[in-house]
């Protein structure tokens, strides 16, 4: 029979729901039965395209003597970190602090019924093997330290909490912002950062589309020509030789979530919706800095994906792609020379395998290859490359795919809707605009409930009450949304996301915001993160987009509260200001704020000023084109045409912080004061 978690929307739940193991989803049923029957609580911890998680469900979670073993000692909870980003961030932590090492997935933390963790590790084999003891024999060993020591889990748990909630920061002095922080994280990329390969640190190399996004508005901004490793050195060698590499899918488009070596080769082969979404509007920036066509086909290939494999109908977008197809790991996306070479042409053979590394050694598991380009293509043979690619793809997709996590979370979406309007705007693609709104029309209907917002929806049923990433990152959306295009409901839409951010998010006294709302389940810590992870730091994105809402709409209150984020955080960005790119951006922008160009006139004369100002990468200015008609509007985008017959009733309003110049109908002079600056 099933169990309990078969009515979960999770997918990662659902794939448990045969377990012998009697699961509970995290809830008061089960915290209650454990405080009543006096059982500890054994939390696992994973999400569906984990690799490691599958492994370990397939040797414990379905073996039936392991599963009775953890019944009869246990309350056992299974989560899903990705709907349950708190209890992961929770219990994360408290794994580092009580291990000294680094945590992951899957996650597994043995806990008192009052939640309080007082053991844990990651993955555990079955029996004894890696240096790592046995699951099994582990399991009564746990039960027996939590019957018989007490009185030192008693100390330890005080000690535990105590820690924890020192992680939180509070209120401080912070003294005058200065610039000196952007400039030194800067310097601490360039140090990391692996000149002959590209990346941010060595293998497993990750994207880091944040810091490397960073790196791109430093050499725009600063113009940092002169420093050894400029910005642009540190994102243009990444991004190449990522795009380049396995990471890429090189026949369906899309990134993996990281590379296992120091040369993008070989990647973890799990494809996440969070990673590509930012990843998809830093190339469509480089691409404006360095116009490298690979960088225009990256962004044509992942947005096809996209909306191909990663739309629903109704709009919203999937969370990802497991790294598994039939229990093994990379098999959907691996050949040999011998079955390409029987799907194509000789012409196209003679063409992919020097390019694709096909015709040197294998570089995968059993003499398999992964296709990563190892040598250019020659010039006139465009037209066989892309001929031998559609023939592979569609080999591929005859082959089992991969489990697909169709749940969709409102942050994650988040990021690939900001993602798909930026490239919209950058390559004037109509159909990734369109899907960009699909997916955050979708949120508004389905996910945004009683002037609140839920965190995921499955299925129809859209639940669990939403986090500040979700508010922020929505934000965010919002706002590159209405730059690509305005719509009134849009505006909004980001004013009541704006106005519950402060209202339940907030802390009035300290500054900064929690992850979770005001009226949220209570547990262990409420934390209060401000360090970039996989995802930006949903107190950076919500001082950024908040900071430049209130630039945009003239609200006093959204700066206010930015500027408190910032400074509760500023120590720590001084300290290791590398770790917090998502705020450093937000600092820049209080120490200089962003120029706001405000366009009316015209829909089709909007739409040529548009195209024109979107070819040049300007991370410094927001353009919000308005039509003549657009009703209801802030005060300070209420601009009245003043020259409508000039350029095709265009009229143009630069400002920036309070400082407004006269309005201009010209666009060759707005170009020109955008490139020699506001004042």
């Amino acid at each position: 029979m099933p169990n309990r978690l078969a009515h979960e929307t999770s997918p990662y739940l659902q794939q448990h729901a045969e377990n012998p193991v009697d699961w509970y989803p995290w809830g008061e049923e089960a915290l209650t039965l454990a405080r009543t029957q006096d059982k500890p609580i054994l939390l696992s911890v994973g999400y569906s395209a984990c690799h490691w998680c599958h492994v370990m469900a397939h040797e414990s979670f379905e073996d039936a003597a392991v599963a009775a073993e953890m019944n009869r000692l246990f309350i056992n909870i299974k989560v899903d970190r990705e709907e349950r980003p708190d209890l992961d961030q929770i219990y994360q932590t408290a794994h580092h602090m009580l291990t000294q090492r680094n945590g992951g997935w899957p996650l597994t933390m043995f806990l008192m019924p009052d939640g309080t963790p007082f053991f844990g590790g990651t993955y555990f084999p079955k029996t004894p093997r890696y240096n790592m003891p046995g699951f099994l024999q582990l399991l009564p060993r746990i039960e027996q330290a939590y019957r018989e020591q007490r009185e030192e889990i008693g100390k330890q748990n005080a000690s535990l909490l105590a820690a924890l909630a020192g992680t939180v920061p509070l209120g401080a002095d912070a003294g005058a912002f200065v610039r000196a922080p952007l400039a030194k994280a800067l310097q601490e990329f360039a140090q990391m950062f692996d000149r002959e390969h590209g990346g941010i640190g060595h293998a497993p190399k990750f994207p880091h589309p944040y810091e490397l996004a960073f790196c791109l508005r430093r050499h725009a901004i600063d113009n940092d020509a002169d420093n050894e490793t400029t910005g642009l050195d540190i994102a243009r060698t990444t991004l190449t030789h990522m795009a380049e590499g396995g990471i890429y899918d090189h026949l369906g488009g899309g990134f993996a979530r990281y590379s296992v070596d120091d040369t993008w080769t070989i990647p973890h082969f799990e494809k996440m919706l969070y990673d590509n979404g930012p990843l998809l509007a830093l190339y469509s920036d480089a691409w404006l800095v360095t116009q490298s066509p690979r960088y225009k086909t990256v962004c044509a290939e992942t947005a096809a994906w996209v909306m191909r494999e990663m739309q629903h109908d109704a709009g919203g977008y999937y969370s990802s792609f497991d790294a598994d197809s039939e229990h093994v790991e990379g098999k959907f996306y691996v050949w040999t020379p011998d079955v390409v070479k029987a799907l194509l042409t000789p012409e196209e053979y003679a063409v992919i395998a020097p390019h694709y590394g096909l015709n040197g050694s294998a570089n995968f598991e059993h003499e398999h290859w992964h296709l990563r380009v190892t040598k250019p293509l020659p010039p006139g043979s465009e037209a066989l490359l892309a001929s031998a690619r559609a023939k592979l793809l569609a080999a591929r997709n005859q082959r089992i795919w991969p489990g697909r996590d169709d749940k969709i979370l409102t942050s994650w979406n988040a990021l690939m809707i900001k993602g798909m309007a930026r490239a919209a705007r950058v390559f004037d693609e109509p159909a990734w605009l369109a899907s960009a709104q699909r997916a955050l029309d979708f949120i508004r209907s389905a996910l945004w409930q009683d002037s609140r917002l839920l965190a995921t929806c499955k299925d129809g049923k859209a639940h669990l009450n939403a986090y500040l990433d979700d508010y922020a990152f929505l934000l965010d959306a919002l706002l590159e949304l209405m730059q690509t295009e305005f719509r009134a409901e849009d505006l909004a839409f980001a004013r009541a996301l704006a106005d519950r951010l402060l209202g339940q998010f907030e802390d009035p006294d300290n500054g900064g915001f929690f992850f979770t709302s005001h009226d949220h389940e209570k547990l262990i810590l409420r934390n209060k993160p401000g360090h970039d992870n996989a995802t930006p730091s949903g107190n950076g994105v919500a001082a950024f987009a908040l900071q430049r809402l209130g630039h945009v709409i003239g609200e006093p209150r959204y700066i206010d509260a930015a500027e408190r984020a910032i400074r509760l955080f500023y120590g720590a960005m001084q300290r290791q200001p590398s770790a917090f790119v998502s705020l450093l951006a937000a600092l820049e922008e209080t120490l200089a704020p962003p120029r706001v160009l405000v366009l009316r006139g015209e829909a089709g004369a909007l739409r040529e000023w548009q195209r024109a100002l979107a070819g040049r990468y300007r991370p410094d200015t927001l353009v919000i084109a308005l039509p003549n008609d657009a009703a209801n509007l802030p005060p300070a985008l209420d601009k009245r045409p003043v020259m409508a017959k000039a350029a095709g009733g265009v009229n143009a309003w630069l400002c920036q912080g309070v400082s407004c110049l006269p309005p201009v109908s010209e666009l060759g002079t707005i170009v020109r004061l955008l490139d020699a600056g506001c004042n």
